[in-house]
């Protein structure tokens, strides 16, 4: 569900406006992330879990598939 004064920010490496990360910040104090070839399709998230997902990441610590 998208509420209508949502901001969705783009992510800046995205060249190609038809597939591009999108994430926004809603009232509820979730953060939700989605694909913009699908919209309708949302990750709900809390900002402390991002900041960990981003931090791992960044710094390579994500174990392999098993």
């Amino acid at each position: 569900m998208t509420v209508p004064s949502t901001q969705w920010q783009k992510s800046s490496y995205c060249a190609d406006s038809s597939n591009c990360l999108n994430v926004a910040a809603f009232p509820d104090h979730t953060v939700r992330i989605r694909e913009s070839a699908a919209p309708h399709a949302e990750v709900t998230t809390t900002r402390p879990q991002l900041g960990l997902l981003i931090a791992a990441v960044k710094g390579d610590t994500l174990a392999p598939d098993a």
